[in-house]
């Protein structure tokens, strides 16, 4: 069967192998043993533990060898052959067993004392069945800080040890490595009950758990045991299925309409994403705390895929420091909400004051999609905190929900910038990010095997691509209805075939036959590869398609002669340099849901700033800035807090803008 080798933080454990073996069937037989302590230092006090391993030569599941262990604390009992069942009904039998009893602690005032086993051995086999029993004493049971050794176990041999905590220390980490990968195993921290749940089949029934292959690392804090004291229990499975082993066979220029009625139109955009996030933050908030009690009350620590190496808990939070580092994106979207306040209240003091500039040059100026970027700023730390309290297969939209609308905000803020008028509505908008949730959704459930969904997903990537395409081409002016694909072949028919003109927006042609290729691209590898992170695919659709749509819009400004101030400049620069280091530290993956909870576990790593946040915090900190730098560089005609700069310079920064180029 399986067996695995662990070399842990803890104290070594040495048994005796050969024994002489003993004949006896068919009756029930009552061995006693007296084990002596040695004299208990009042200093220095251990603890007994005792391990008894059993063997028998017979194969015969008809009529097992059956052991009873009798103790002051419990009753143990198994059968040789042992057998274990795994997948579709398999059963794997161990003709080797070995068990740890439940140990006597010693106290000063004690003394020497007697530790009473008895062991009782039956068989209801007619012939007779030698079995060899084999009892030790365990003299380094208990479990030392900072000091590791090697040890075995198998399915049927499993191993627990003790570990006090000292009484400067207030919480550790029980780290574990091996060198193979298989077989599977758990790792269990458990109170000090009798019996220790150390079998495959009720190891989670007590404490907290984890599954493993090559690493695990669970965090104990002294709070949480009222003695100061635990087990650590190691089990071996035998099946490797569970850890992520094979599984067995089976046998959108000029501005005409009226400022005042477009700008209300924009603050929809605003009050609509804030009815949005109240709405989804809360069930997504019980949610979360569901599952974190599930955590806290079963102990399965396989249920969250955590950075076990670098999880700081306070309270019932078992990873702290994954939620506090989102409070970059809450920060900074306030901040980017008083900016936008800030440029709002001046401009409407222009307004009232009549400013002629300010009325008759420049491109219209309505804040509601800037209210709304900055709350899906703010929202995006809500929601990656609530998704980082159980990060897991089941929420992993939580966190990529507002990345969507942020994306899509973007481009739809770049659009508005140079054609005012023919923008989105607020509720096409948020309806279009809802299908794409929608499409998140069915595509975490249903895109990993199916190929169906793939081809249909394509489909309709590739479609709404032409869609969007002609619309943007013909600035709204063409209508989107179950036509438009009618109407788009006559005029490639007309335009390209029959007469062969020149596009009349060369520029704008240019764009959409990049961004067609890209987005066909995307739809051709999504059809091959069909990748399994389905929320990160769309995710990199929408980020490939701002980027490209942002270069575009700065490539126009300047082909217009328009000229970058050192502030948006700034931006600029910062933007690139801060998605640069953020994408670093994004790639480096430390835990995956995608796999399974022993697998991703391989991928912890400690802690790297300030021995409290990790690679993926930093990720936060990171993105948080570049996202907020994202957003200066779309404020103002001028570029990012251009317009601001340039009502604070005076009136001959506001020049006379076309209103529509590209």
């Amino acid at each position: 069967g399986n067996q695995q080798s662990l070399p842990v933080l803890v104290d070594g454990v040495n048994k005796d192998d050969g024994h002489p073996g003993v004949n006896y069937s068919r009756v029930w037989s009552s061995l006693l043993f007296c084990l002596l302590q040695t004299p208990i230092s009042t200093l220095f006090p251990q603890v007994d533990a005792v391990r008894v391993y059993v063997n028998s030569s017979s194969e015969n599941l008809q009529y097992p060898v059956l052991f009873v262990v009798r103790q002051q604390k419990g009753v143990l009992s198994w059968q040789v052959p042992l057998i274990f069942r795994g997948l579709y009904q398999r059963t794997y039998n161990y003709q080797e067993v070995s068990r740890t009893l439940c140990p006597s602690e010693p106290t000063p005032e004690a003394g020497l004392s007697d530790q009473v086993i008895f062991v009782d051995v039956a068989s209801m086999a007619p012939f007779d069945i030698a079995y060899e029993l084999l009892v030790t004493r365990l003299n380094n049971f208990q479990l030392e800080t900072n000091k590791a050794f090697n040890f075995t176990a198998s399915p049927s041999q499993p191993q627990y040890f003790l570990y006090k905590f000292p009484q400067d220390v207030d919480s550790v980490i029980i780290k574990v490595i091996s060198d193979a990968v298989y077989p599977c195993s758990v790792v269990s921290v458990q109170d000090i009950v009798c019996p220790v749940y150390d079998l495959d089949h009720n190891v989670e029934f007590n404490g907290v758990y984890q599954s493993m292959t090559k690493q695990a690392a669970i965090t104990v804090q002294k709070k949480d045991f009222p003695g100061e004291q635990f087990f650590v229990v190691f089990v071996i499975k035998p099946e490797d299925y569970a850890c992520g082993g094979s599984v067995p066979s089976s046998i959108h220029d000029l501005s005409r309409k009226d400022r005042r009625i477009v700008s209300k139109k924009y603050k929809i955009y605003f009050w609509n994403i804030i009815t949005i996030a109240v709405f989804y933050a809360l069930p997504v908030i019980q949610l979360v705390i569901t599952y974190q009690t599930v955590v806290n009350v079963t102990g399965n620590q396989d249920i969250c895929y955590y950075n076990f190496l670098c999880a700081h808990p306070l309270g019932v939070l078992s990873a702290f420091n994954n939620i506090l580092s989102n409070v970059g994106h809450m920060l900074l979207g306030f901040l980017f909400l008083l900016i936008v306040l800030r440029r709002d209240i001046l401009h409407r003091r222009a307004m009232e004051m009549k400013d002629v500039y300010t009325l008759d040059y420049g491109i219209p100026k309505h804040f509601g999609l800037f209210y709304a970027m900055g709350i899906a700023l703010m929202m995006e730390g809500v929601l990656s905190a609530c998704y980082h309290v159980c990060p897991n297969y089941s929420n992993f939209q939580f966190d990529t929900s507002f990345m969507y609308m942020i994306a899509g905000l973007c481009m739809l803020k770049l659009y508005q910038t140079r054609h005012p008028d023919i923008n989105a509505s607020a509720y096409s908008a948020y309806a279009s990010f809802a299908v794409v949730i929608c499409l998140a959704v069915l595509g975490v459930v249903f895109g990993k095997n199916d190929m169906w969904f793939w081809v249909i997903f394509s489909v309709i990537h590739v479609v709404a691509s032409l869609a969007l395409s002609t619309q943007i081409y013909y600035m709204g002016r063409f209508k989107i209805d179950l036509g438009i694909f009618r109407r788009a072949a006559m005029v490639l028919y007309t335009d390209c075939i029959q007469q062969c003109s020149r596009p009349m927006y060369m520029d704008r042609m240019v764009l959409l036959i990049v961004g067609n290729l890209v987005n066909w691209s995307f739809a051709i590898f999504g059809l091959v590869y069909r990748p399994r992170d389905f929320a990160s695919y769309i995710l990199g659709i929408f980020i490939c398609n701002l980027l490209l749509y942002l270069a575009f819009y700065i490539i126009m400004k300047l082909r217009s002669s328009e000229k970058l101030l050192p502030i948006p400049l700034f931006c600029i620069v910062a933007t690139a340099v801060m998605w640069a280091a953020a994408l670093y530290f994004f790639f480096q993956n430390l835990s995956s849901w995608e796999e399974t909870p022993a697998e991703s576990r391989e991928k912890n790593r400690p802690c790297i700033l300030l021995g409290f946040f990790d690679d993926h915090d930093v990720w936060h900190f990171l993105s948080a800035a570049a996202l907020f730098f994202s957003f200066l560089v779309s404020q103002a005609p001028y570029g990012p807090l251009g317009w601001v700069q340039g009502f604070m310079h005076g009136r001959a920064c506001r020049t006379a803008v076309p209103r529509e180029v590209g």
